[in-house]
């Protein structure tokens, strides 16, 4: 009886000083984070100082080099792993003033992958898209628009969101105004539809008929906001106005008045460049070939500076990765932090990892992804794991409870096929998950526009963020064992069972069809 409780207490004090140690990491990692944040001095070097991050880009092969540098500096190993090509590219200058009827500098840029204006520009009438007939009466009209700039956008029936219209009009008048939008909408699908061409064609007809450039706008819903993709034309600039200069072109070029601009819009085309996903680690001591897993796309669109869109969710990863190495430098698993490329063009740095490095994929003890915006996490699922409640659920237990009291979880959830890199390695099997942030206004003010800048980081999230994904992440290396990776069957939209999400392969040369 005396052997067996001597036994007893021996396990309760190797155990007791088990989470004593446990929980003394955890405290110094919510310190370390919270005394000693660098997520400022980190955002600033690549938002700031680096900037937009396009795939093909100088900017984006910049970034790459600059996070391996900042990892070494930190004593942790990093390296760019080359896993395709893309069309190079470079964005220059966008002037673009208003000549006629008046003078006036114009708020916009060009998309990228543009074209480049000829050197210093050129002036030229802006005409917009006639409402013809049919197809042969657009093939007639066609040839005037040789030495003009051409609009191709729907102009909008009003610059204010509807949250602005819902807080200061009457109900008739905000009724009234959404009848006229939806009517307005209509009819220029219907008036480009009449051209016989698609988004992709259009364009492409219009400069092959010797227009200077396309002048298009893509109001993201916000004032202020424009969203800025890729431009469709080989030979001339396609530029994105404001929603307000836009429709100031517009209503001169409809009534007549036949305003003419000015456009400077270089660029230049680099030809076919190596593309590159940034992979650091942090080497386990018991298991060095067992994985937990940190991700974030590094590729931005460039309207802006790529700040929400991904640029807190990297700042978030090495910032954990940075507050790991510090306090928890011998973890027993491997520490990946997995920073992709080409995100935004189909999930192709993550995709191509996968791919990459099958023998991998089974030993991933979890993944951790950050994506959608700077705000503090706010949704977790189960992906459509089994038992992803019992781990993921002891593990967010000792993160402190100021920081996942508002996170509404899903158990065992659906896998996701798409939306972001953690559905690449869930579609291996993989038990990867998304901490899906709140929404800070994300998708009509920074998602892909021109307002995706610093400025809009809200530093106290991301650091909760950190702290968060640093305990889980440690939590899963200190796992005895590998997590369960049962998987259930998943459930359609209409409620009836579907399948897992099939691995696919990423796009190795892209955009050279741009």
């Amino acid at each position: 009886m005396k052997k067996r409780y001597l036994l007893g207490l021996s396990l309760m004090l190797i155990l007791g000083g088990q989470v004593q140690a446990q929980d003394e990491i955890i405290e110094k990692i919510i310190k370390e984070e919270t005394e000693n944040s660098q997520l400022k001095e980190i955002a600033h070097e690549l938002m700031d100082g680096i900037g937009p991050r396009l795939v093909g880009t100088p900017n984006m092969q910049k970034a790459h080099d600059w996070a391996v540098a900042k990892y070494e500096g930190w004593g942790i190993e990093a390296r760019n792993e080359q896993w395709g090509e893309w069309k190079g590219w470079e964005r220059g200058i966008t002037h673009i003033d208003m000549v006629a009827p008046w003078t006036k500098s114009l708020a916009g840029q060009q998309l990228a992958w543009s074209p480049a204006s000829p050197k210093g520009g050129a002036e030229g009438e802006v005409v917009v898209i006639p409402d013809v007939a049919d197809e042969a009466a657009f093939q007639a009209w066609l040839p005037s628009v040789k030495g003009k700039y051409v609009m191709i956008s729907a102009p909008q029936i009003t610059g204010r969101p509807d949250y602005n219209w819902e807080e200061f009009a009457t109900e008739e008048s905000f009724e009234k105004m959404k009848e006229e939008r939806t009517e307005s909408n209509r009819a220029w699908n219907e008036r480009l539809q009449k051209t016989g061409k698609g988004r992709r064609e259009l364009p492409t007809a219009l400069e092959d008929a010797g227009a200077l450039g396309i002048i298009t706008s893509y109001w993201s819903q916000g004032f202020g906001a424009n969203k800025i993709f890729s431009a469709y034309t080989k030979k001339v600039p396609t530029i994105d106005l404001s929603l307000e200069d836009y429709g100031l072109l517009f209503r001169l070029a409809e009534g007549g008045e036949k305003p003419m601009i000015h456009l400077n819009a270089q660029s230049k085309d680099l030809g076919v460049v190596p593309t590159f996903n940034t992979i650091a680690e942090i080497k386990g001591t018991e298991k060095p070939d067992e994985y937990v897993m940190l991700s974030a796309h590094f590729d931005s669109w460039d309207g802006g500076t790529g700040a929400t869109d991904n640029g807190t969710g990297t700042i978030m990863m090495m910032e954990v990765m940075r507050v790991l190495k510090k306090i928890y430098p011998n973890p027993k698993r491997t520490i990946l932090v997995g920073h992709w490329g080409s995100e935004e063009q189909g999930l192709n740095g993550s995709r191509a990892f996968v791919e990459d490095h099958p023998e991998m994929m089974d030993k991933i003890q979890a993944l951790f992804n950050q994506d959608n915006g700077t705000g503090r996490v706010a949704n977790v699922s189960g992906q459509g794991f089994v038992d992803s409640y019992e781990y993921l659920g002891r593990w967010m237990s000792k993160v402190p409870r100021d920081i996942t009291r508002d996170i509404n979880t899903n158990f065992p959830g659906n896998p996701g096929g798409g939306g972001s890199d953690y559905a690449s390695f869930v579609a291996a099997g993989v038990p990867a998950f998304s901490l899906s942030s709140l929404n800070w206004s994300y998708f009509n003010y920074t998602w892909h526009t021109n307002l995706d800048t610093y400025d809009k980081i809200v530093f106290d999230d991301v650091q909760s963020n950190v702290i968060m994904a640093a305990i889980m992440v440690y939590m899963a290396s200190e796992e005895e064992n590998m997590v369960s990776r049962e998987m259930r069957v998943p459930i359609g939209r209409n409620g009836e069972p579907t399948e897992w999400p099939a691995q696919r392969s990423p796009t190795r040369r892209g955009g050279l069809d741009n």
